[in-house]
Formats: structure tokens, sequence, C-alpha cells
């Protein structure tokens, strides 16, 4: 029995894989040691409980298998990788856990969800493989969704399953010339910055070959919470049946699209000329760029109101700042709103401009006034509500380090996402595989409206091949 490394009984996995996909193994990974802290109960902050209901996040990377990749080479690649994982949950053990509630009905009421480090089997760990080609998954103009969807666990989970789920899986897919590395963690544990955090952790960890278990930026577990309102945060519910709703995706087609170092530059350049400024930053003229694009793609009434919102870190907004290595949710959004003729009828640098207002302006009281607001109502975030059909939502961040991480196989070659938290107008950002600040955008939309803007020169034209 491996060290960390508690083996079951080969159970049906809950997702819909692709026809060709084989699960050949799984097991649980626990903690190398189980650090003393986990022994507690781990309470959630606000920003994590709203998560309650919102799906998993779900990234991995592409990598080219090594040639003359043997069984016994590929038996110790496995090994490598569930012993790296079981020493990275030493530093983040609170991904072996489970959820798990407090109730009770009153003196006072109570129902406050929690994470259980010690009651639990541990992270999952998948070994699959796919008859198919790096090729088949980066060529087609459209991601392939049904393939790439299959390289994920907890397909269509919300993160509220984790009370008997796992809040992290690892799942490793061996295509034909390549290896997917794909992992799901649970969206109220982590936000983007926490996750790729593990990520870079654990590849750290895998490059020591086992010469090391300490990493370079340490987790901080402790939850950001308010002075006089912790630990425990009740939610005002006596059962998980009166806020529990599941979002179902619409059709849509998925693109990556890639926009070079340059091109950015020039999108910048205008933008701020525009404005007759040197503030508006280059993810914040892209964002107007997607977004006056999109809207004109969709064909909505001039009257139409629009909005793009922009995921925002939280740790450096508040007073005093929450370090970078919180590990945790500590996001927002903020957005800027203009109706579809003032939005198109005004240059790229009027909508640049609502955006960078909308990012200064989001400084530490208007944070501590959205977590008063959650305070009085303690809500709970639902996909089908919260977004709007007629906006877009900007994602994730080309600043996560997401090509640094190796596994011995050298640099990975895509990058690629899962089901999770997808609808009409949501674009992921991820960086440029070149570097040099280049920037892939991952595009959502219907049918007829991804068909409108790949005919829309103001768009193409900045795209790069």
């Amino acid at each position: 029995m491996e060290l960390g490394v508690k083996k079951i009984e080969i159970r049906a996995p809950r997702m819909n894989p692709s026809p060709s996909i084989k699960h050949i193994s799984e097991c649980f990974i626990k903690p190398k040691h189980i650090p003393e802290e986990s022994k507690q109960p781990l309470y959630l902050a606000p920003w994590d409980l709203a998560m309650v209901t919102v799906h998993y996040i779900q990234k991995g990377l592409l990598f080219k298998k090594p040639p003359n990749f043997s069984t016994q080479k590929k038996h110790n690649f496995l090994q490598s990788l569930k012993d790296s994982v079981s020493s990275t949950l030493v530093h983040f053990y609170p991904l072996a856990g489970r959820l798990a509630t407090i109730k009770q009905e009153e003196n006072p009421p109570i129902y406050s969800i929690y994470i259980d480090c010690i009651n639990s089997p541990g992270a999952r760990f998948i070994h699959s493989s796919l008859d198919l080609t790096i090729n088949d998954i980066i060529s087609p103009l459209d991601v392939p969704q049904n393939i790439v969807q299959s390289f994920f666990d907890h397909d269509r989970a919300i993160n509220h399953d984790a009370h008997e789920m796992s809040l992290l899986t690892v799942q490793i897919t061996e295509l034909i010339d390549g290896i997917f590395i794909g992992c799901s963690l649970n969206h109220m544990v982590v936000d983007g910055t926490s996750f790729w955090h593990f990520f870079n952790s654990w590849s750290e960890i895998f490059n020591a070959n086992g010469e090391k278990i300490s990493i370079s930026r340490p987790p901080i577990h402790k939850r950001w919470i308010p002075e006089g309102y912790g630990p425990i945060l009740s939610l005002p519910f006596t059962h998980h049946d009166q806020f529990i709703q599941r979002y179902e995706a619409p059709l849509m087609r998925e693109r990556i699209f890639h926009f070079s170092s340059e091109s950015l530059k020039k999108l910048k350049a205008k933008a701020n000329s525009q404005c007759n400024t040197t503030k508006i930053s280059s993810l914040q003229a892209l964002s107007a760029h997607v977004w006056r694009c999109i809207t004109r793609a969709r064909n909505f009434s001039p009257d139409q109101n629009t909005s793009c919102r922009m995921a925002i870190n939280n740790r450096t907004r508040l007073s005093p700042a929450v370090p970078q290595d919180y590990f945790g949710n500590c996001i927002q959004t903020v957005k800027a709103t203009a109706t579809c003729s003032e939005l198109l009828e005004q240059e790229l640098g009027w909508a640049a401009w609502q955006l960078h207002e909308a990012v200064i302006n989001h400084r530490d009281e208007v944070v501590r006034e959205w977590i008063e607001s959650w305070l009085q109502t303690r809500f709970i975030y639902q996909l089908g509500q919260f977004f709007d059909p007629c906006s877009i939502m900007m994602g994730s961040s080309p600043r996560f380090d997401m090509y640094g991480n190796e596994f011995g196989l050298g640099k990975a070659i895509a990058i690629r996402s899962g089901y999770a938290n997808k609808f009409d107008g949501k674009v992921s950002l991820y960086p440029g595989i070149e570097g040099c600040g280049s920037m892939d955008l991952e595009i959502c939309l219907p049918p007829y409206s991804m068909e409108a803007l790949e005919s829309d020169k103001e768009f193409m034209d900045t795209v790069s091949l």
C-alpha cells in the first residue's frame, strides 16, 4: 500500500464520459502525514458559502506523451503523481476532506456548512485512457466539448455535492500521443487564485523528485471573516432542498481565440488614445473589445441593457490586504453597464474606460459593503439567475501561472476546461502559450451568435492565428 494512498474498489464515475474513454483505475489519496490543524473543523467565509450551488472549477493541461513511454515508465509516472499529491495535501489538507453540516433548529437555530478534514477517504485520483490524438483535441475549430468534458470528474456537480463526493479529483487521461492532467476542485474551497496555487505547488513537489515536502508558498487556511461574525456562519435554511438549484447550460459552441501580445498592445494603445489617458490596461481594453463585438453579434434591440462583468480578486482590495496565499474564495465581480446603442455607437476607449472605472472603484469600503449585505441576507448564488444572457462574464485570469506547471513532461501545449460554470457569454482568460503578454480567450456562445462573431471583421482582425 503506497504511503498516504488508500485503495478502494472501483466505482462507477459520476459523469457521462465519451463512449471511448476508459476508466482504468482509481484510488483515494490522503496527506502523507496528517497536520495537527486538520483535526479541527474548518469553517467557511461568506465568499465560500455563497458558492454552495455553483459548479466545481475544472481546469487542466494537455502535454505531449514522452517517447518510449513503456508500461513500467507509465507505472512510475502515475506513482510519482500519487506520491506528490499526497505530499502536496500535507499543505492543502482541506482538499482531502468533505463538506459537513451542523444543524440545530433552535436556541439558536443553526445551519452551518464546514469542511471536515478527518472523516473522509481523501482526494480522488483517476487514471483513464482515450483512443484519440492531441490533434483530435486541439485541431478542431470548436473545442470538442463531449471529449474534453470527459477529462474531468464531477461533471455537472455542484459544490454542495461534496458532502458525499471528493473536494478534489485529479484525473490523468492518456491519449495515443498525449497526457491530459485535469483537476476538479470544489469552488466553495477555492477560487481561481487558490486553484492554481495548489496546481503550482503540486508541480513544485513533483519536480523535487521526492527530495522535499516543503513548498515556496505555504497556503493560509484561516478564513477571512469580519470581526464579531465568526466562526460559525449559519445559513437561513433548515434543509438543503431550500437552496439547491441545478443549472443546465444551453446548447453552445465553445472556441479558443488567440490574441498575440502585439494585437493586445494595439488594442490598449487605441483605447488609451481615444480617452487621452495611459491608465487603461490590456485586459480592460480586450474585455471592452470582446463586450462590444459579442453585443453586436447578438443583434439585440438598441435599447437593450447589456453589461460586462469581470471577476476581481479582493485580496489586494481590502485594507489591510489579505495575503495572496490566502487559500479560499476572495473574489467578486465588477461590471459596467450600457444600452446596446450606447455601447456600439461609442468608441472602444469609452467602453474600456467604464471597465477601468469599475475596477479602480472596487475598494475596501465596497468589499466590506458586500460582506455586510451578505451577513444580513446570507444569499446563495444561483448560476441560472446570477448571469444575464444579454451580458458577458470575463472569468479566470491570464496572470495565473498555468504553463509553468511541469510533471516531467515538458511544457503543456494547451489549457482546457470542463463543463462547469459555462453559459451564454462566458469568457475565460488564459495566458498564451508563447507568453510575452499574449492571451487565449475561451468564448461560449449559442451557434448563431458564434457564427456572427466569426463574421465580425473588427473582432477577427484582432485575433491571431
